[in-house]
């Protein structure tokens, strides 16, 4: 892509987020969601191939019908109440808010669009989407956490973590991984949204943050698969080290970051008296776990000497300061959550 329009679609990714964050008002909310949506559909297609042109394709048609029905419930919730106050909703539109958010978000069950649009785009293209996409519909959230209702969340919650697991068990592909591990983590954060939103905030930002040095560690390699991480083992042993401790770290096993917000969630649970879901939600994500387990241990499966030498793919491995940054905050952080917690 031309390097000057590549930076106005990232000013006007920029742009559009800070509009939604800044904004108490829905229609400004409306307009930054939609320059954002706007903003990244060119970089999905900046590779000319079929299924860029379909994810692109996929990911338009998904975004405007929540845009849709983000406009149509505001404007009546304004028709009502006499405000367009991102705050005071009436009780039949906050469902229809939430629902569009979620929509957006990539939450089961409207999450099908997710798994297809990141694996027909490249992985930068898939690092905005998964992280920095999701910023400004997770404010909105939370802006209005007080008044969605707790059902919905938990019953949205507790499948998006069950299609999260599932859907991740027999992938081989690298995105798709990815997506699914992206629609479990948002379960997790939807789950204690209603009784702490300030750890939802803490588990975003924690989401943010591993999921941002997984895909700087696969685009560091150019690796899409599985068998490719495991052949980059002679080019950057390291690397491919790190990589297997972040996946463990999303799968959210001590002393890595991920532990971190899994650990408090339950704790909060617990604290709500709601010892069932968070026992269902424990074991509901057992099937992630196995899956990101599963990973690592293919992955040292077929590293050297089991791979043919015909097999390896010798590239030159793209290090960067920001990944080793963003990888040792995923990793590292644990011991200092305690510091963070109270300033969120």
């Amino acid at each position: 892509m031309n390097p000057t329009a590549l930076m106005i679609m990232l000013l006007s990714l920029a742009i559009g987020t800070t509009m939604t964050l800044m904004s108490h008002h829905w229609l400004l909310a409306w307009i930054g969601l939609e320059i954002n949506t706007l903003a990244i559909i060119p970089m999905m297609t900046k590779t000319p191939h079929p299924r860029a042109i379909e994810a692109a394709t996929k990911y338009f048609l998904t975004q405007a019908s929540a845009s849709a029905l983000i406009l149509f419930s505001a404007t009546m919730n304004a028709w009502k109440t006499g405000e367009w106050s991102i705050t005071l909703l009436s009780d039949p539109y906050t469902i229809t808010l939430s629902m569009a958010l979620m929509m957006k978000l990539g939450l089961a069950p409207l999450h099908f669009w997710l798994p297809e649009v990141i694996q027909g785009i490249p992985l930068s293209t898939g690092l905005i989407l998964s992280t920095w996409q999701k910023i400004a519909p997770m404010t909105l959230l939370l802006q209005i956490s007080h008044l969605t209702d707790l059902k919905l969340l938990i019953t949205m919650g507790l499948t998006s973590i069950l299609i999260g697991g599932w859907g991740g068990i027999n992938q081989t592909q690298l995105r798709k991984v990815m997506a699914f591990s992206s629609i479990g983590h948002l379960g997790w954060m939807v789950l204690i949204l209603k009784f702490n939103p300030q750890l939802t905030l803490f588990n975003f930002l924690l989401y943010l943050t591993m999921t941002a040095a997984m895909f700087f560690s696969l685009m560091s390699i150019s690796s899409t698969k599985i068998s490719e991480i495991s052949s980059s083992w002679p080019k950057s042993p390291i690397l491919v080290t790190t990589m297997m401790l972040v996946l463990l770290s999303l799968a959210g096993l001590p002393p890595l970051t991920g532990f971190s917000p899994k650990l408090l969630i339950i704790l909060e649970l617990a604290k709500q008296n709601t010892l069932l879901l968070a026992s269902v939600t424990m074991l509901a994500s057992l099937l992630a776990l196995f899956f990101y387990l599963r990973l690592t241990y293919v992955m040292i499966l077929t590293l050297p000497p089991h791979i043919p030498p015909s097999s390896t793919h010798w590239r030159t491995t793209k290090n960067s300061p920001l990944t080793a940054a963003m990888t040792t905050l995923a990793l590292l952080i644990f011991p200092l959550s305690p510091t963070f917690l109270p300033i969120i």
